[in-house]
């Protein structure tokens, strides 16, 4: 073989391997879909993301663990990324009202909208926190689940090999939660505001905090003064054995609340409404927990 001839051969062979190269990446029939997805809380943005894998992108508006979830002001970036969704999910039930303006400055008849909270099975009187409770998160999963088949329905069976392993991966969650009602059914704690309600009842665990006070302070409102005496009586009493308290619904009355149950020796346990950013969902819930049986366990 001449050089001339080796070098032709040579170059064919790079076009031919490059060629073979682009089939893989875009498959006979073109580039692989990708869904755009739109999350107003990154905790469903990242339950979309371990749904839809590299078949999805995903933009969680609300991702900053130190914002309180009920003042957030939307921008530009956030009505941009809307616009091109193809699949919106947010919280509904009055949680997130501004996702809707946004959604009111692009309306389209052909992206997918679903709200978590008319989703949900287990709704709790004046609390639309609902992804605090794993049935719902595991029925909201599935929905997006659904919309993501219906988006790209020739990878329905990729979709639904994902919603197994997230089902799945729920498992060692309820078993801590099993574990703590074995051990501390009946016991009493207290609460700032009424996020963590939805994971208290099933681990068996007596909420002595008025639900008033709660409501109240999960609003940005003053509570009742009758329950702020309740309930500081409660924490300086010694009659609960944890404060659970929501580290993003902050006021000085639940500040002052914390610095007597440190001074009554009574262990706190900081929750947060939106997802740290370096967990996901199930890992999220499940340090939560794990932290609430070893301050249980003191």
């Amino acid at each position: 073989m001449t050089s001339k001839t080796s070098e032709r051969y040579g170059c064919g062979l790079a076009a031919l391997l490059f060629l073979i190269a682009g089939s893989a990446a875009f498959g006979a029939s073109g580039p692989a879909k990708v869904i755009n997805v739109v999350a107003a809380e990154n905790f469903y943005g990242n339950i979309a993301g371990q749904l839809g894998g590299e078949r999805v992108h995903v933009t969680s508006i609300l991702s900053d663990p130190n914002v309180d979830p009920h003042e957030y002001e939307s921008s530009v970036n956030d009505a941009k990324a809307v616009a091109a969704a193809d699949l919106i999910i947010e919280n509904g039930g009055g949680y997130d009202d501004w996702m809707d303006k946004l959604l009111s400055g692009s309306p389209s008849g052909k992206r997918v909208l679903l709200k978590a909270y008319d989703i949900a099975g287990n709704k709790l009187p004046d609390n639309e926190h609902v992804w605090y409770d794993l049935d719902n998160a595991q029925g909201i999963a599935q929905s997006i689940s659904r919309a993501l088949q219906k988006l790209d329905p020739a990878d329905v069976s990729f979709f639904s090999g994902k919603l197994k392993d997230f089902q799945q991966s729920l498992v060692k969650v309820r078993q801590k939660m099993a574990e703590i009602r074995s051990k501390w059914n009946g016991t009493p704690v207290g609460l700032t505001e009424t996020i963590f309600l939805y994971q208290a009842k099933p681990l068996g665990l007596v909420v002595l905090t008025p639900f008033e006070f709660q409501k109240a302070i999960a609003e940005g409102n003053d509570p009742p003064a009758d329950t702020v005496v309740l309930t500081e009586n409660q924490v300086k009493g010694k009659k609960i054995k944890v404060l659970i308290y929501n580290e993003q619904t902050i006021s000085p009355i639940t500040t002052k609340l914390q610095e007597e149950a440190k001074s009554a020796g009574i262990p706190i346990l900081p929750v947060t409404e939106t997802m740290p950013s370096a967990m996901n969902y199930q890992n999220w819930m499940l340090s939560q927990l794990t932290t609430l049986a070893q301050a249980l366990g003191k």
